[in-house]
């Protein structure tokens, strides 16, 4: 007998404690989502505006508590 057979029916452990915590909490999946968009998915940067931001930058001196 193969020995991929023997094995076929294994879970471990973790699978099945989030395959429990997404049937205790349907909605899981989508409040991941959710927050993955909130703090990752972020609109396309405007890469004109990007560099007229830097050019129009103010160079700060190397030491910042001079004043010439």
């Amino acid at each position: 007998m193969p020995l991929f057979k023997l094995f076929k029916s294994y879970e471990s452990e973790a699978t099945k404690f989030i395959a429990e915590l997404k049937e205790k909490n349907p909605k899981l999946e989508e409040q991941q989502r959710a927050g993955r968009a909130l703090l990752w998915d972020k609109a396309p940067l405007d890469l004109d505006k990007t560099a007229r931001d830097k050019e129009s930058r103010v160079q700060q001196q190397p030491y910042v508590y001079q004043n010439h």
